[in-house]
């Protein structure tokens, strides 16, 4: 993120946040709830809403996390900590057993564990094709095109959106914008569009996919949505990419940027992790939908295999190249995983003490699914989709399969409004900086609104 962001604007994203943040997590409801001796709530003590003022700190910590340089992981673990400690001095106070305590705290271990192995397994993939040079030499020849501004941009942007489902819409944006960079890094216009696109093409394309987005992947584990009904969504997901990007090509510089001649070619056996890559995924759907098995355990038997296969490529190729998997593991996002940790166990601390009751009636009953799930996807634009989307599961209201869908769809999407309600488009702030900025994707917000609006009433007309 750009760090000149003036401080108006900064106080800005925290005060609509710290709304968002009162409205929304006191939004779901929890199945075991912590009450007093005579059965009535505990949410308005002080211990109770000091659970929610360490929330809310921590995760604005993560806001400006691009300002203050603090990973985001660290605040929301220790915001999790200090909510359970405090939940376990209430849980004394109202004479709660320490195995009824234990059993809530441990509740969200499961999801969090199987949700855990099945990153860490495709992280470690995408890091092995990195190394491989696979995302470079996809680059390499996109560079070496000598294709005009608005074919590259339409170029990058439907690689985006079919990329996404597969590579997720982090490494996507990444890859992508890194062309862009290249071709295009002394026409800050073109920077700006084609970053905003890919942003906007690499959400929408990880919406209609488990393993798209960490939010579609919670859906998919959570068994809401099967495997292949998600593809339910590939033309709201599409409408939502294609109605901003028409709209901004127009708005393209003209002209044929120099073609570079930069050579890259990938490694040996790329082409094998790519197959083996793609082996895992079906391994992964496979256990799931014909032996009743976790999908992760699909995910982490392919990574074996990956390890095997590195192994045997280490032993018959030359002294030079050395690929250790371990490493690659090391490398994982490990942030983000931890940031995962953090969110679930704050959120699920929070649904203990009972906040997710209060405005259930309110939102799922008073306002219902539709226009709740609608004010969510806009919500993930300010905050993260992966707390909101916990909550939602957290709740589990009474929906069909369609209300299901449409929160799927509206939280993978609504993230692309702000630049920093996705992390595609933190990533490429920080790799196109001074160019691709806050306020740069700010002035399109509009457009893209139009295209979120779209993609809604594609799926009411096509699922509806």
């Amino acid at each position: 993120m750009q760090r000149n962001i003036p401080k108006k604007a900064i106080w800005g994203m925290i005060s609509a946040t710290i709304l968002c943040l009162f409205v929304v997590v006191p939004s779901f409801a929890s199945e075991a709830v912590l009450k007093t001796p005579q059965g009535g709530s505990v949410t308005s003590t002080i211990l109770a809403l000091s659970c929610v003022a360490f929330f809310i700190i921590s995760y604005l910590a993560v806001l400006t996390e691009e300002l203050s340089h603090l990973k985001k992981s660290k605040p929301v673990m220790l915001g999790a900590g200090l909510i359970w400690v405090f939940v376990a001095l209430l849980a004394k106070k109202n004479g709660i057993e320490h195995e009824e305590l234990n059993h809530a705290v441990l509740s969200g271990l499961e999801e969090y564990s199987s949700l855990m192995l099945f990153l860490l397994a495709a992280m470690t993939y995408i890091a092995a094709m990195e190394e491989r040079n696979v995302f470079g030499a996809l680059r390499g020849k996109l560079v070496q095109a000598g294709l005009s501004m608005r074919q590259l941009f339409w170029v990058t942007g439907i690689l985006a959106f079919c990329l996404s489902p597969i590579a997720d819409n982090l490494t996507t944006a990444l890859v992508l914008g890194a062309v862009v960079m290249a071709v295009g890094k002394n026409t800050p216009k073109f920077v700006a569009l084609a970053c905003i696109n890919i942003v906007c093409a690499a959400n929408a394309g990880g919406a209609f996919s488990p393993f798209g987005d960490i939010t579609t992947l919670m859906v998919w584990q959570a068994g809401h949505v099967g495997f292949f009904e998600f593809f339910a969504l590939f033309f709201p997901a599409l409408v939502c990419f294609l109605v901003p990007s028409t709209i901004m090509s127009f708005f393209v510089p003209g002209g044929k940027p120099e073609a570079l001649s930069k050579d890259e070619t990938m490694k040996r056996g790329a082409k094998t992790f790519i197959a083996l890559g793609l082996m895992t995924i079906a391994m992964a759907i496979g256990f799931e939908q014909f032996l009743g098995l976790p999908p992760f355990l699909g995910m982490m038997t392919g990574m074996s295999i990956l390890m095997m296969a590195s192994y045997v490529l280490t032993k018959t190729g030359p002294k030079e190249d050395v690929l250790d998997i371990i490493e690659k593991v090391q490398s994982a996002e490990w942030d983000t995983l931890l940031f995962f940790f953090g969110v679930i166990f704050s959120v699920g601390g929070l649904a203990y003490l009972g906040f997710m009751e209060l405005a259930s009636d309110a939102m799922y009953g008073g306002w219902g699914a539709d226009k709740t799930n609608i004010v969510l996807g806009v919500v993930s634009a300010l905050i993260d989709n992966i707390p909101v989307m916990f909550a939602v599961l957290t709740m589990n209201p009474e929906m069909d399969h369609f209300q299901w869908l449409l929160i799927t769809l509206t939280t993978g999407v609504g993230g692309s409004l702000l630049s920093i309600g996705s992390a595609a488009g933190v990533a490429l702030m920080g790799t196109a900086k001074g160019q691709y900025t806050f306020f740069a994707h700010l002035k399109w917000a509009p457009v893209i609104a139009l295209g979120y609006a779209a993609a809604i009433a594609t799926h009411y007309l096509v699922n509806g």
